[in-house]
């Protein structure tokens, strides 16, 4: 999973901080979403001819990540 992690970079010139796809202005938030709406793999690979498969799971990696933490309830 880290080789795929090395995808996502984050700079706080390219689209104001939100992490993108191997320094492109593709966000992650943006292949997310498309995944949500149902767009599959090969028609995202046919509108952005500049990213590959591994981008789209490196998306999906980086959302597990940012997942993967406790989530502390205040008690009432």
């Amino acid at each position: 999973m880290v080789d795929l992690l090395s995808r996502i970079t984050i700079r706080p010139d390219q689209c104001h901080g939100r992490p993108c796809v191997r320094g492109m202005r593709i966000r992650v938030a943006d292949i997310l979403t498309m995944l949500a709406d149902g767009v599959d793999e090969p028609e995202m690979l046919r509108d952005f001819p500049d990213l590959e498969a591994d981008d789209i799971r490196a998306c999906l990696a980086y959302a597990a990540r940012l997942m993967d933490n406790p989530v502390v309830i205040a008690a009432e």
